[in-house]
């Protein structure tokens, strides 16, 4: 015991701080002073994805934290090769929690991207609206840099692996989803999303401070 360790809250806040006591039931520290505040990234970002097999899902939650996501909403689409009941599903929340908590601390990010229980496909584009919302598809003409910057907020929706049927995409169209792509080639579901969060952020986010 009285290790110097760092702890940090889902407030943008890091301290010094030294473990008292440490169980498999609990620990004791000792707080001490405030290390650094990490300040809100200009883009708030929310991201929509398909929920993909095991290691995929997890790839990609973990590399959109790293990369700033402020919430994921994880998605049944027609294509997904995933299925779900409540407590699978309750016990598949818990895991992404780990996850992303994990690639806080690795990545030295102090405040915890908001992680929903998975939802229908219609259920998650109507949370979408009022920010700026991108549909990633590759038969699309548009470019990132040929829409409208975001003001404050960004809504990025990602497909399964087969890809979202002509009815979802059409859905996402008419809850306001602008459909943009992503260079000549097609990425795959847990690719896409991390070039996607790339990208975004260098264009309009905290890569460009």
């Amino acid at each position: 015991m009285g290790d110097e360790i760092v702890l940090f809250d889902d407030d943008g806040d890091e301290y010094d701080a030294k473990l008292l006591l440490l169980s498999k039931k609990q620990a004791q520290v000792e707080v001490g002073e405030l290390l650094r505040h990490e300040a809100e990234s200009r883009l708030k970002i929310h991201l929509i994805l398909a929920i993909s097999r095991g290691e995929r899902m997890d790839f990609a939650m973990q590399k959109a934290t790293e990369l700033g996501v402020n919430r994921i909403t994880p998605v049944f689409s027609d294509r997904c090769v995933v299925k779900l009941d409540e407590k699978k599903s309750a016990g598949r929340l818990t895991h992404w929690r780990r996850i992303v908590i994990n690639a806080c601390e690795q990545s030295g990010r102090c405040r915890i991207p908001a992680i929903d229980k998975p939802q229908a496909y219609g259920t998650a584009l109507s949370q979408g609206q009022g920010a700026t919302a991108i549909l990633l598809d590759h038969r699309s003409q548009l470019t990132l840099q040929q829409i409208d910057p975001p003001e404050t907020s960004l809504s990025l929706l990602i497909g399964p692996e087969g890809g979202l049927t002509g009815k979802e995409r059409q859905l996402a169209v008419d809850k306001g989803f602008v459909g943009v792509r992503l260079g000549p080639r097609i990425l795959r579901t847990e690719t896409a999303p991390l070039a996607t969060l790339a990208a975004v952020q260098t264009l309009w986010g905290d890569f460009s401070d």
